[in-house]
């Protein structure tokens, strides 16, 4: 069983652990140790622009050289595009510290194969051995044997370059103004240089990044701000990055969201019956709306729902040959391109789509069937105490009884968090109401009862 990696690397509050200086000095070390009998040494690293980012990324290089490996500095670069990068550079390894879509305090620690896949859980628990039972001390590298330090300069240069070459051949450049939300993350040189390239209309926001206003208030966590100037200057398309630029999330002329689901949407209307889906399976997690399913299908699609994580769509996908996946959040792999999820590929392979029929986004995106949800998260104190709860399993009963065919109800709880989250669907209204009024009462009884017998 995993004791550091999450479902996505290692991920925390800054500067304690996991996530301080000396974890990732050990984890440089582990991983140098881990790599010590490979002919290629060289351990690829790019970050985002959090304000721990140089802290980390100190440590962790000061680690891997201890240990023998040669470190390639990509420098502020996109999650995808340190998979890209490892690959491209022919790195044994690649490691990007972010935290993603999270607040700037936290940050994170993801590794990737050399052949740009993140690295699987076997691989991560025998690194954690490596780690915890410090195997690494058994070797002492001294002169030669002591790593070094190559900063990659090109590093963006070859990835822009890359993102070109993933935009179809015939695809018509937009003529409407787009606006561009880069979180001030790890896009924020990368867009604006990329869309100018390509002399498209467009306008940048928060990409300003200082170290601490990354996701603050922006990106594609917080549409508010883009919702709000794609009105004011009518634009025809807002695009929202998260932090690392894995992930999009758009916005039409009417400011409304456009989420993972209706993009995808949008994709398999444009492309299905031209092959550009493969075997025409769309994989997606069960976080997806219920409407997703009965769209794809009307379009002549196959849905395939799996467990709530990007490593988990990627597996599914590779087991079924599907070359199209991703989830609600806007994390969206088109494996034919990359084995990661990339906002900046899969924004220019929706505005390829939206070019295809020639309509507005938000045409295209309403015609994707959509229940109602309601995301509910309670803060419990111990998972166990909930899960053998005769009452709580009795309410949970109660509420997919209430939804009935026409909806269901998903529990799960947080790997990270002592939190419980419940989703509610439904096709009516009332009914996510309902629901929501059996789980208050609920949880208020429960942390009474709680309270009084702890």
């Amino acid at each position: 069983m995993s004791k550091l990696f999450g479902t996505d690397g290692i991920r925390g509050l800054a500067n304690q652990y996991p996530m301080n200086a000396e974890l990732a000095f050990n984890l440089g070390c582990a991983v140098g140790y881990y790599n010590r009998k490979k002919q290629n040494q060289n351990i690829l690293i790019g970050r985002d622009t959090r304000i721990s980012g140089d802290m980390l990324e100190s440590a962790l290089t000061a680690g891997l050289c201890s240990a023998g490996s040669n470190v390639l500095n990509a420098g502020i670069i996109t999650t995808p595009a340190v998979g890209y990068l490892t690959k491209y550079f022919q790195a044994n390894m690649g490691v990007v510290i972010s935290a993603s879509h999270n607040p700037f305090y936290d940050n994170g620690i993801k590794l990737f194969q050399g052949d740009g896949f993140k690295l699987g859980r076997q691989q991560e628990i025998y690194i954690e051995e490596i780690l915890f039972q410090e195997k690494y001390k058994k070797v002492q590298n001294t002169g030669k044997t002591i790593g070094r330090v190559v900063y990659l300069k090109e590093a963006k240069e070859v990835y822009l370059r890359y993102i070109i070459d993933t935009i179809p051949p015939n695809f018509q450049k937009p003529d409407y103004r787009i606006i561009l939300d880069c979180a001030n993350g790890s896009a924020s040189q990368i867009i604006p240089e990329l869309f100018a390239r390509l002399s498209m209309n467009f306008k940048t926001i928060n990409d300003t990044p200082d170290g601490i206003n990354i996701n603050q208030g922006c990106g594609s966590t917080h549409l508010e701000t883009l919702q709000e100037i794609v009105l004011k200057e009518q634009a025809d398309l807002g695009l929202a990055f998260d932090g690392d630029a894995d992930r999009v999330l758009a916005v039409d002329e009417k400011g409304q969201r456009i989420d993972g689901d209706q993009i995808m949407v949008i994709y398999t209307d444009a492309f299905l019956k031209e092959g550009r889906l493969g075997n025409n399976i769309i994989v997606t997690t069960h976080m997806s709306n219920l409407g997703f399913d009965e769209t794809i299908n009307e379009l002549g699609g196959t849905v395939v729902r799996t467990d709530i994580g990007d490593k988990y769509v990627l597996k599914k996908m590779l087991d079924l040959n599907s070359w199209l996946g991703g989830e609600q959040s806007g994390h969206i792999v088109f494996l034919f391109h990359s084995p990661n999820g990339d906002g900046i590929i899969t924004t220019f392979q929706l505005l390829d789509a939206l070019n295809k029929h020639k309509e507005r986004i938000s045409v295209q995106a309403n015609r994707m069937k959509k229940y109602y949800q309601k995301l509910i998260n309670y803060q419990i104190s111990n998972k166990k105490d909930l899960l053998q709860d005769a009452a709580f399993h009795k309410m949970s009963e109660e509420i997919q009884n209430n939804l009935q065919k026409d909806g269901r109800v998903l529990v799960r709880f947080s790997g990270t968090e002592n939190k419980v989250r419940i989703l509610l669907e439904s096709k009516e209204e009332r009914n996510i109401q309902q629901c929501q009024k059996i789980i208050e009462d609920f949880f208020n009884k429960f942390t009474k009862l709680k309270e009084n017998n702890p």
